[in-house]
Parts: C-alpha cells; sequence; structure tokens
C-alpha cells in the first residue's frame, strides 16, 4: 500500500459531542486500573478525538491477541463475498484427509457457521502441534454443533485454514489485495504468529495498528462497502454483527466480565448498549460499533484481567450516554482547543529514577553464569507452541546514562541491551524487520543499594517485565514478574553467581 487515505475530521461538537465530555472519557480511562495506549472516536464519519500515550504512537503495531479473530472472520466473510465456500459446509468435507476414518455423529454436523460463532461443541480445544488441524477434528465433539457456547481460539485459527484450503493463500496473502489495500492498512506493517505448519494463527496472532482496527471494524459499520466497492456480502455483515450464540456460559469463566455474556457473532461479540457490537483481544483491545450513535471507538491498552478490561467498557457505556444529540452542537473553540492539547501530550508516565548505588563498581562488568530458573525476555507463546529462550550468563555495564545489559541465551542469542536509569526509556531495536516485535523499552533504578530493578517491554505488546535483582557477594536472585494474564504459575525463583 503506497498511500492511505486519512479520514474526515470534524471537532466534537460538529458531530454532537461535547468535548468536555471526552475530556471526562479520558480523565475516567486514565484514573482506571488500566493502562491506556490509543484511542480514536469517530461519529457521523468524521474523526473527531484520536490520541496516543507516549510511547505508544499511531504506527506502532500492537499486539491484538483475540482481535485478530474479527481479521479470520473476515476472510471467511470475503471468500464467501466471493462465492468460494458457504457457511454450511462441513468442516470434514473440507479437510478429509485430516478427519477421521470415522467420525461421531456430531463431527460429521460441524460446519463453517459454527465455527464462526463459537459453537463447534467441543469442551476443550487443542494447542498448537505440527498435525493441529489433524488434532482439532480428532477432538470430541461432545454437544450438536451450534447448541453450545465455548470459546474456541484454535477454532478461530481454523478459519485461516479454511481459506487457505479453498483458495491456496494465508490469511496474510489472501487479505492483502481483497481488504488490507482496499481499506487503508498497511500489509507491510503487520506481523502474525504463526502455527508450526505456517499458518498465521487467527485465534490472536496479529500484530497491527489502533487505526488497522478501526479501518476494518468502519467496514462492519458501513455494511461491508468501502468508498462504493462492496467488500463484504450485506448478509454476511448482519450475521456476523448480531447475536448467533448465546455467550452467557462465559459467566462460570468470566464472571467480572459481564459484557462477554450478551451474545456472540462471527467472532464479534454483542455490547450493552442497544445495537452495539465489538471486536475484542485480551487485556482491552476493543474496536466498537454503535448504530444508534452512528459511533465508532478504538481503543488499545493493557488492562490486566478480565475485571479491567470490563471496566474500561463500563466507563465508555457512560460516555456513549452522554451522545444524545444526533444533530451539531454549538461549537466551544476553547473546550476544543483543550482537548486538541491534551490528545497531543498524552503519556504513560515517566518510570522511577534512582541512578545511584555504592554498588554500581563492584557488579559492573562482572560476568554472572545463570545457576538456576529461567531468566528470559524472549518467552514462549502458548498458542504457537514457542518455547521460552532462557539466558544463560549476563553483565550489567554501568555507566552515566544508566547500564548495557549483555546477554547470551540458550539458543545462543547474544543481546546488547541499553537500560535507562536516568528517569526515561531506552528503545532498543533488537532481532530483524521480519521479527514479530522489535522495539524494547528499558529504564532501571536502585530501590535499595543492592536492588536494582529493571522494567522492560516490548513496545509492540501490552507486556512488560520487572526483572528485580538482589546482589549478595557474588550471588544475584532475580525475582521476574509479568503482567501477561496467560502467566498461570508464579515463576520458579531465578538464581546467578559471579565468575
Amino acid at each position: 500500500m503506497d498511500y492511505r487515505k486519512p479520514f474526515d475530521t470534524a471537532s466534537p461538537e460538529a458531530v454532537g459531542i461535547r468535548s468536555e465530555d471526552i475530556q471526562s472519557y479520558l480523565d475516567a480511562l486514565e484514573a482506571s486500573q488500566t493502562e491506556m495506549h490509543g484511542l480514536m472516536i469517530m461519529r457521523h464519519g468524521k474523526l473527531c478525538a484520536e490520541g496516543w500515550w507516549a510511547p505508544f504512537g499511531p504506527n506502532v503495531r500492537h499486539g491484538l491477541q483475540s482481535h485478530t479473530k474479527t481479521y479470520a472472520a473476515t476472510a471467511v466473510g470475503i471468500a464467501y463475498t466471493e462465492g468460494l465456500l458457504r457457511l454450511d459446509e462441513r468442516l470434514i468435507d473440507i479437510f478429509p484427509e485430516e478427519a477421521p476414518e470415522n467420525p461421531s455423529e456430531n463431527l460429521k454436523l460441524l460446519t463453517i457457521r459454527d465455527v464462526l460463532c463459537m459453537g463447534c461443541g467441543m469442551d476443550t480445544m487443542p494447542m498448537n502441534g505440527p498435525d493441529w488441524i489433524r488434532e482439532f477434528l480428532h477432538t470430541p465433539v461432545n454437544h450438536k454443533p451450534g447448541t453450545t457456547y465455548m470459546y474456541n481460539s484454535t477454532g478461530s485459527t481454523m478459519l485461516g485454514a479454511i481459506v487457505r484450503k479453498k483458495t491456496g493463500l494465508g490469511l496474510h496473502d489472501y487479505l492483502t489485495p481483497r481488504l488490507f489495500n482496499k481499506i487503508g492498512i498497511d500489509p507491510e506493517n503487520l506481523r502474525w504468529l504463526r502455527m508450526a505448519d505456517g499458518m498465521e494463527v487467527g485465534g490472536g496472532g496479529l500484530f497491527a495498528t489502533t487505526e488497522d482496527n478501526f479501518r476494518l471494524m468502519k467496514l462492519y459499520a458501513d455494511g461491508g462497502v468501502w468508498e462504493g466497492e462492496r467488500i463484504l456480502a450485506e448478509d454476511y455483515v448482519k450475521l456476523a454483527t448480531t447475536n448467533q450464540n448465546d455467550s452467557a456460559t462465559e459467566s462460570a469463566n468470566n464472571p467480572e466480565a459481564t459484557d462477554n455474556f450478551l451474545g456472540y457473532g462471527f467472532q464479534i461479540w454483542m455490547c450493552t448498549p442497544k445495537g452495539a457490537y465489538r471486536a475484542d483481544g485480551a487485556m482491552g483491545q476493543f474496536t466498537i460499533v454503535l448504530p444508534e450513535q452512528d459511533m465508532i471507538i478504538g481503543i488499545t491498552e493493557t488492562a490486566v484481567g478480565a475485571h479491567w478490561a470490563q471496566s474500561t467498557l463500563d466507563i465508555t457505556w457512560d460516555f456513549v450516554r452522554k451522545v444524545v444529540s444526533q444533530e451539531a452542537l454549538p461549537e466551544n473553540p476553547e473546550a476544543h482547543r483543550a482537548l486538541q492539547a491534551r490528545m497531543n501530550r498524552l503519556n504513560i508516565g515517566n518510570p522511577p529514577c534512582q541512578p545511584f548505588s555504592s554498588l554500581v563498581k563492584q557488579i559492573s562488568g562482572k560476568p554472572y553464569r545463570m545457576t538456576g530458573g529461567c531468566f528470559t525476555p524472549f518467552a514462549g507463546n502458548f498458542m504457537t507452541g514457542q518455547k521460552p529462550d532462557a539466558i544463560t550468563q549476563f553483565r550489567l555495564d554501568f555507566d552515566c546514562y544508566g547500564c548495557v545489559w549483555h546477554f547470551e541465551t540458550a539458543s545462543g542469542r547474544r543481546e546488547a541491551v541499553r537500560v535507562a536509569t536516568n528517569g526515561t526509556r531506552f528503545t532498543n531495536l533488537l532481532g530483524t524487520l521480519e521479527d514479530v516485535n522489535q522495539l524494547y523499552l528499558c529504564d532501571g533504578f536502585w530501590p535499595e543499594v543492592n536492588v536494582f530493578q529493571m522494567h522492560c517491554r516490548w513496545l509492540e505488546t501490552c507486556l512488560q517485565d520487572v526483572y528485580t535483582l538482589r546482589f549478595e557477594g557474588s550471588r544475584v536472585t532475580i525475582t521476574a514478574k509479568n503482567n501477561s494474564p496467560f502467566q498461570w504459575k508464579e515463576p520458579e525463583p531465578i538464581t546467578a553467581v559471579q565468575e
């Protein structure tokens, strides 16, 4: 894509929203237990507010988690629109080689439509492996498809496999000319996690920008048409954005996420406001369409746990309730200028600063060898089956800017990562342009004379590691914490000795 046509813009008042109400919305979001990264608000086809909390920015990729599912479903929708598949096609007919020799009666009934609306009828889902499609089709279908609800991320990735089977193209290659290039998503800026066979992880593996997500859901808001061209069939959009499967059973696993109990379309959730729906990824990646208000709201953030993600939605519904006028309001230049100024200076906040410790000269430049535990910035991924690449040895070289953290991993990877101690964050560019994540932001400080703490975040994700290094003679004990909701057990103690 050579050029992305910008959205038309207007003041909030011109589209019936008070600038002061957006300010109050920002106040509530920033006061909540989430870390905001990006926000876009559109009404009547005009973008009236947008901003990103530094160090995040408008064209920085962001881990979407399950928001990816809506992209996978869109690929199915385009293939349906092109006449390449039917929603009532059975999976055993699409994948005869991977299906069981004697499929169960319920498996025989499993269709594309059932997978789209989380109605696979399974009670468990397989994880990634070399034969993940075969494993999926050999998972017991304990309930008649379409009659029960179970959130099934592997099923979402199966949607991409269906498209690949029908077209010979993976999700990225199929969507590039048919979706990305048409609606203004730069395919070269996207990154995907992949399954063992190279299939993009349609259940949660895409990294895209806040605006990319916004453009995707604007296509749905506009009935599948973009600038006069139909991309998605009208009947598919209608099905995708209305309740196709009751999701009230989600309350058993996720009792705090009350907006997850209201129904599910085709990889799209129903919402509290009448007629509203959203694409949704873990840790608060939301793109919300509100037809009655003729409004779209896009959010990227880090919300740790279902409660805080729901908090963001609750705060959003409070804001939406204030948008009652369909007509323009009197202009308020002063309030609009104040809002614009605030949107231009959003920031997640500065890190703590204590660059001094009498211990620095004793440990600077000294090599340490790991003796226990898993010390790694390169964590595994349960959706792809990727294993952690643990550090085997490291050293910290201190200077007036902070330190350079030199380390080598079990795979032989060597890195020199700059950690700022001057009250800022240093942006490291690691790996290659083809890697899913490259931007690694690091800061450190001395909360105690013999304790050095490093905050390390992959900017293109929601994730941050906090490493606390306690030095005692020639030995260091490391405590590692991570804000991922997918970390189900406490990390084991980590130790190293000076060589």
